[in-house]
């Protein structure tokens, strides 16, 4: 059952992938999941188009930002979390405000970051889309940190103070290693959201900062007219 689930949910991607691989002729000759010859040639058609559709530079934005953004939300919300779970520190709001804050829709920030963006110079850049993607991500890792600290004894911790330990030798040595599970599904969880976000992405870049979830769009404007829906495939295999 589990096999199934996971087959049926995956299938667009699956599909993708198997288009991808494909030649133009055998796409339009056999729709089916089965390959009679599998190319890569339609991944190399895509580096091939460098000079009007540069994806390697796309991939590169949005690995770093991604890569940034989720590193400085767990920098971030994970003494944050020690804060509010073992010292109540503004528990009984803070928490509730943030997360409330990501459940409304992203686009009611746009015309406010944008211009704050603009006023400090950060548009079109990867380190303004990495503070932006770390902004989004936050309330998500706060949650799952703080929940997990929660469920750690307290006694380790005491025990650790007993023999002389402060507050950031705990968070170091004792609570970081006890929660590196969820610290390191925080953590893919922050990037694949980052690597996925497109709205922060089309407003606050334009084409240095430019990452792969707004650069696959312009794939069909490049190709320089009619469909090749192999390498169209492969764009998507990639951004994703």
């Amino acid at each position: 059952v589990y096999g199934l689930a996971v087959l049926v949910l995956n299938f667009p991607v699956i599909a993708t992938l198997v288009t991808s691989l494909k030649s133009d002729s055998e796409i339009t000759s056999n729709p089916s999941l089965w390959i009679t010859s599998p190319t890569l040639a339609n991944y190399a058609a895509i580096f091939a188009m460098a000079d009007r559709f540069d994806i390697t530079h796309f991939l590169w934005n949005s690995a770093v930002a991604s890569f940034v953004g989720a590193a400085l939300s767990i920098a971030l919300a994970f003494p944050a979390a020690y804060a509010m779970v073992r010292f109540g520190t503004a528990r009984g709001w803070l928490l509730p405000l943030v997360v409330n804050l990501r459940a409304i829709p992203l686009i009611i920030f746009a015309i406010p970051i944008y211009l704050m963006y603009q006023q400090i110079h950060l548009l079109d850049t990867q380190l303004g889309l990495a503070l932006i993607l770390c902004l989004v991500n936050v309330p998500l890792v706060l949650v799952l940190l703080a929940t997990s600290i929660a469920d750690l004894p307290p006694e380790v911790e005491e025990s650790a103070r007993v023999d002389g330990a402060n507050t950031y030798w705990l968070l170091l040595y004792i609570v970081a290693p006890m929660s590196l599970n969820v610290i390191a599904a925080s953590t893919v969880l922050a990037f694949i959201y980052a690597w996925n976000e497109f709205l922060f992405g089309l407003m606050l870049t334009t084409s240095e900062a430019t990452p792969i979830s707004v650069g696959a769009s312009f794939f069909f404007a490049a190709s320089g007219g009619g469909v090749r829906w192999g390498v169209a495939a492969a764009v998507m295999m990639l951004a994703t």
